[in-house]
């Protein structure tokens, strides 16, 4: 399963998620639903803002947690 790190980054930064959305130019709603891992689709172009705007590498921001994305059960909790 592939983990997004946002909230661990804004937390490091004491960054809220409005001063990134307004850093980034990226809707609230949808900083939201990356940071809350509630959206299994993210654009690449919006994680190349968080990243330049966070000083961070992809590898940074998204991580795999080594769940096999093929076991029916993944993704459930």
């Amino acid at each position: 399963m592939i983990r997004i790190l946002l909230s661990t980054r804004l937390g490091e930064r004491r960054w809220t998620q409005a001063k990134l959305a307004e850093k980034t130019g990226i809707r609230k709603a949808t900083i939201n639903e990356i940071y809350n891992e509630l959206t299994d689709k993210v654009r690449l172009s919006d994680l190349d803002k968080i990243c330049w705007v966070l000083d961070c590498d992809l590898e940074d921001l998204v991580k795999r947690d080594g769940t096999n994305p093929f076991d029916d059960k993944a993704g459930q909790a």
